[in-house]
């Protein structure tokens, strides 16, 4: 229904739900998930995380994929494009819960704002950097956000 209306749709998917993704604009997995839905085993490499990106994107097609892959940082996946590594910019981590939404509402937030992909993955990596460092499930403000 969204697609053919030109309405963005992202989802952080979980892949219990077992829900279909076809055709989303923008999904946020983590490691965990991301090899849930390419329904391969992690073996802790890099080749095998490329090879469960190629599956999620061939099974899914969604436009953005940003794996969030925890004190590693994040992979941007553009649809046809080459993965781009984001390193973590989190100076000390006490809890990551909350972390996962932050970014993928910090993204959406940012290219609805008209900002390049790189800048708004940057942006939510960064977010996502300031809320692991608060107990528990914590907003960012836009000072903590400026400052970070």
């Amino acid at each position: 229904l969204c697609k053919p209306r030109g309405i963005w749709l992202s989802f952080d998917p979980k892949p219990a739900h077992q829900l279909d993704l076809a055709g989303m604009s923008l999904i946020t997995p983590n490691r965990a998930e991301l090899f849930a839905l390419a329904g391969l085993p992690d073996e802790a490499t890099e080749a095998s995380l490329n090879a469960a990106v190629t599956a999620v994107q061939e099974k899914f097609e969604p436009v953005i994929m940003l794996v969030t892959l925890s004190e590693h940082g994040m992979l941007l996946c553009p649809r046809s494009e080459k993965p781009t590594l984001i390193p973590t910019v989190a100076q000390e981590i006490y809890d990551v819960s909350g972390a996962g939404d932050t970014v993928i509402a910090v993204l959406a937030a940012a290219l609805t704002a008209g900002e390049s992909l790189k800048d708004a993955a940057e942006l939510a990596n960064r977010a996502a950097g300031v809320v692991v460092s608060h107990l528990g499930t914590a907003p960012i403000s836009a000072e903590e956000l400026l400052n970070a």
